[in-house]
């Protein structure tokens, strides 16, 4: 392809002057939202061969993004053109006016070597604490964009831990045989020696460390997100598939204005924390027309984690979520567990969950805090829903909830407890228009004494399901042509 032509495929995704594609989802909500546009990037255009990149896989890239990157920089940014290839690479770093832009065929592959991800102080899991260096990342940035046909695959193999259970026996056999690696305990694997030690005394994936000495010892257990975008504002991704996460994949934090439209997001069915969408604490942001396909939740929504998600105090607000297909993870849609900041106004709305375990999944737990509220959900549908259609769980332990009924986890402190800042709050959530072919259990709401899921509105929602619903510590449930046929 000629650099003409590129120049040509890009002009075709700009969105014309004065007019706003993405100016409809923001118009007739039940709540009062900014319109949301695509960043507006400079015409400057350089391709990824003009600075010695190799495409066949071979050859470490990094250099070249970086001097990449910086050429668009120093002259006010651009488009990083990155064409049909294997672009074998290191960690890249966006900066602001910059459109990291793929081709079809073009594969960004990130290079399975610890010492080339630093570790950094950065947020997981809704907690501040130090993970590796993001393999692709941007902080503190405006008018950003990673678009196009090609794909962006994080090498997760290298990084993650693996369940006997969930691979087939031939799997478990080869990655059994990885050099360093080892199997931590019985049916669980680990990549290597100092993943295990991580492991060790962690707070879910948060470990113990304290020295420098320590943290580099645990350095693979410090597997990072893959695309981890930092206060960032107008953010645009869009068409490109992104797979093979270390951790989550997607992951705003923080950010403003951001719009992801059309994009694959894709993990194996086995991998550990591999969350396809994680969006927390962000503002003004649009979910529409992609696909998620993951280990773990599909379209997540967050704003930090006990006492740190509320000192940051920055809600997840205003979002839209349209259009959406989501195969296999733990839930189709999700708020929490990591909610501390509170997450409102969303409006969620012709989607698909096929054969998740769970497909409208509201969950958090005590010392959380938080308030999620104005949660709008319609014309949804699902099919082959492994456990619940919709459940809201306020015990929520850090298990899928197939793995909870699997293991017969009961709830802990069903008891009153004094109501304070670290009481979660689930309240004024409307939901209608679901049908579901296939469930386990219809629905499952499980507050807590001393706070009740409160104005929770069902209407014309029918669900085939094995198990009927269950209701507790929940006031003012509204149902209006609430249909659960059991099979």
């Amino acid at each position: 392809m000629t650099f003409a032509m590129l120049a040509l495929a890009i002009a075709a995704q700009a969105q014309p002057q004065g007019e706003n594609p993405y100016r409809k989802y923001t118009q007739n909500l039940p709540f009062a939202m900014s319109e949301v546009k695509a960043p507006v990037i400079p015409d400057a255009k350089v391709c990824i061969t003009d600075f010695g990149a190799d495409a066949t896989g071979q050859t470490l890239c990094t250099e070249a993004f970086a001097k990449a990157i910086d050429t668009l920089a120093n002259k006010g940014g651009g488009h990083l053109i990155v064409p049909a290839g294997v672009w074998l690479t290191g960690p890249i770093q966006l900066k602001s006016n910059i459109d990291l832009h793929l081709e079809m065929g073009a594969v960004i592959k990130f290079a399975a070597d610890e010492t080339l991800y630093p570790i950094i102080k950065t947020s997981f899991e809704g907690l501040d604490t130090r993970r590796c260096q993001s393999p692709l990342s941007a902080n503190g940035c405006t008018n950003i964009s990673i678009t196009g046909q090609g794909a962006i695959d994080g090498n997760g193999q290298y990084w993650r831990p693996v369940k006997k259970s969930k691979v087939t026996d031939a799997h478990w056999k080869r990655i059994l045989a990885v050099p360093g690696s080892k199997e931590l305990k019985k049916d669980y694997w680990v990549p290597s020696e100092g993943y295990a030690k991580g492991e060790q005394g962690a707070n879910m994936n948060v470990p113990s460390a304290s020295t420098d000495e320590e943290w580099n010892s645990i350095k693979r257990f410090l597997r990072p997100v893959m695309v981890s975008l930092v206060k960032c504002k107008n953010v645009l991704l869009q068409g490109v598939i992104f797979q093979n996460s270390p951790a989550w994949n997607l992951h705003p934090l923080m950010c403003e204005n951001v719009i992801i439209d059309r994009v694959l997001v894709r993990n194996p069915n086995y991998a550990q924390n591999g969350d396809a969408l994680d969006l927390e604490s962000c503002k003004n942001a649009l979910i529409v027309n992609s696909k998620f396909d993951a280990g773990d939740d599909g379209i997540c929504i967050k704003s930090g984690k006990d006492a740190d998600g509320r000192k940051r105090g920055i809600p997840c607000e205003n979002v839209v979520v349209d259009g959406c297909t989501v195969f296999a993870g733990h839930g189709g849609f999700v708020v929490g567990s990591e909610m501390s900041g509170g997450v409102r106004n969303f409006k969620v709305q012709n989607c698909q969950f096929l054969g998740t375990d769970v497909g409208l999944r509201f969950k958090s737990t005590r010392g959380r805090g938080g308030i999620v509220e104005n949660i709008y959900i319609s014309n949804i549908s699902m099919m082959d829903i492994a456990t619940d259609a919709i459940t809201f769980n306020m015990y929520y332990g850090g298990k899928s909830v197939a793995e909870m009924l699997a293991d017969g986890d009961q709830p802990d402190n069903v008891t009153k407890v004094k109501v304070d800042e670290t009481t979660p709050i689930f309240r004024n959530i409307n939901i209608e228009n679901v049908v579901c072919s296939n469930a386990g259990r219809a629905m499952e709401f499980n507050g807590l004494p001393e706070m009740p899921i409160d104005r929770i509105n069902l209407k014309n929602i029918t669900i085939h399901a094995q198990k009927d619903a269950e209701f507790t510590n929940c006031i003012n449930i509204n149902k209006e042509n609430v249909s659960v046929i059991l099979k």
